[in-house]
């Protein structure tokens, strides 16, 4: 994926749904049941299987009456589809004990020729998803079928000549009240938060005043607005440890051209065997930090940023310590 492709997709679109249907030759095979408010040739209700295993309906089992989120993904993905689950982690920790009972997450694998319940079930492990979030698998005409009724498929109507062709957004809906919105993962978490917790659900349940980020001041360079849409999904500038590790302190800890080649190609040093990013990858659930295609530019930019935000975390913490000695 393309960073500056993505990070011009965050701009969100509404979705009309006579925009997204299909025709399915009068078939009732796939279609919703009767009485379904969008009409029998509408949601696919298609077979999909869970990472456990067990075998639910598209329309009756995952989204009737259900707020919920729904993106794409292949578990073998090297370059978006990490970064995309990273990210739509952060909206989970953020949406906490409303999620499973207000909202409810679906990823769905594109690849269901390879990746089987067992494969699903350890990628969300690795990840370290919790209770509302079901990665889910199917024959791949089903999920095709799937994506082209949710607007999800390439738009142009030609088939997609390889995985890493699929587009890289979210689906965000509540079926009950038809209101459906695509949105890019890469947005901050809190307005998305925002759509799941508030403006998709019901009266009743439209009060969350949850535990999301509060509104942070606009990046104040390159380096920031970089670090923010493609890395702080699964890293801090700070003592703790997200899926992967912080990153307080690394312009001193690691050789600066070493690091450079880390952030651009991360694939070719995996590839190529580089003994400290294998034990990265070994070290952080095998977890995949994904090639986001930036430039030599870009790159710099970011490790200005990491140090200089290092140097100022640093300075915090100097003055806290001499804070409480002076208090001591």
């Amino acid at each position: 994926m393309n960073a500056k492709i993505a990070r011009a997709g965050v701009k969100a679109f509404l979705i009309l749904l006579t925009g997204l249907a299909v025709n399915l030759g009068g078939s009732l095979a796939w279609a919703a049941p009767p009485g379904s408010a969008w009409g029998a040739n509408y949601f696919p209700n298609v077979e999909l299987v869970t990472q456990d295993g067990k075998k639910v309906r598209f329309y009756d089992d995952l989204i009737k009456d259900k707020v919920f989120a729904i993106n794409f993904i292949y578990t073998r993905c090297t370059d978006s589809c990490p970064l995309e689950t990273a990210a739509l982690r952060k909206v989970q920790k953020a949406l906490g004990d409303r999620m499973g009972k207000d909202v409810v997450f679906y990823s769905i694998s594109i690849d269901g020729d390879r990746d089987k319940p067992e494969e699903l079930k350890d990628y969300a492990e690795r990840f370290n998803v919790g209770p509302g979030w079901t990665f889910l698998t199917g024959r791949k005409e089903d999920v095709i079928l799937l994506r082209q009724k949710l607007g999800m498929y390439r738009s142009d109507g030609q088939a997609e000549k390889a995985l890493n062709e699929h587009g890289i957004s979210i689906l965000m809906g509540n079926e009950q009240a038809g209101q459906w919105i695509k949105r890019s993962p890469f947005e901050e978490t809190k307005a998305l938060v925002r759509v799941l917790g508030t403006r998709l659900q019901t009266k009743s349940a439209a009060t969350f005043t949850g535990n999301h980020e509060a509104t942070r001041a606009p990046a104040q360079s390159t380096g920031e607005a970089l670090f923010r849409s493609n890395c702080e999904a699964c890293h801090s500038i700070g003592n703790e440890e997200g899926l992967g590790p912080s990153l307080q302190g690394v312009t001193k800890m690691r050789d600066r051209a070493w690091l450079a080649r880390w952030i651009k190609t991360p694939d070719k040093l995996l590839a190529d065997k580089d003994p400290i990013a294998v034990d990265l990858y070994n070290r952080y659930k095998k977890i995949v930090m994904p090639n986001l295609r930036l430039s030599d530019r870009e790159v710099e930019d970011l490790i200005i940023y990491m140090d200089a935000s290092s140097k100022v975390n640093s300075m915090s913490v100097t003055d806290e310590a001499l804070v409480k000695t002076q208090i001591n």
